[in-house]
């Protein structure tokens, strides 16, 4: 009988410990690592998306550069947050509003201008801007974006999946001059 309740005790004690396991990895990016802080996502905003989707556009010139814009429309905001940033393809952008809702842009490397100056006088240099790459805080698949909001003060971050790609625009090239 001792046998039993100690079997028993022991089954038990790992079915607990697997059910803590399970719930600590069925949410995918709980918490992300930043490099000093844990930011930690939201499960559900206090707002509701209508509709979000991305599109890419490439200048017709060369040197026109490239990008993307996100189009965020949103449904309801109850509690009146203030949009802050998307996170996207190891990317980061302000959102701002337009016309047709928010939109977030984010300029690629595709066809942008090389107007980097190499030169003996440093001074001649001045102008030039660092190739830094920031930390990305994130691991996304490329369908899914981080949006930033603030809240009471608090900045809070939702994981938005499955995200709308739309045709790339390609702008035509400049007119012909006479």
């Amino acid at each position: 009988m001792k046998l039993y309740k100690t079997l028993v005790l022991l089954m038990l004690s790992v079915v607990v410990l697997t059910s803590f396991t399970q719930c600590s990895s069925s949410k995918k990016t709980s918490n992300l690592k930043n490099n000093k802080q844990t930011l930690k996502l939201e499960d559900k905003g206090s707002f509701t998306l209508e509709n979000i989707y991305f599109q890419s556009w490439i200048a017709g010139v060369r040197g026109g550069g490239s990008g993307i814009h996100m189009y965020i429309t949103v449904k309801s905001n109850k509690n009146n947050v203030a949009f802050d940033s998307v996170y996207f393809k190891g990317l980061k952008s302000k959102i701002e509003i337009s016309k047709m809702g928010y939109i977030a842009s984010f300029k690629t490397e595709a066809n942008q201008k090389d107007d980097i100056i190499m030169s003996n006088n440093k001074n001649a240099e001045f102008g030039n801007e660092t190739q830094k790459k920031q930390d990305f805080p994130f691991e996304l698949n490329d369908n899914e974006c981080i949006i930033s909001y603030i809240e009471n003060n608090t900045t809070k971050y939702l994981l938005v999946e499955n995200l709308q790609e739309k045709k790339r625009l390609e702008y035509p090239s400049a007119p012909p001059k006479h």
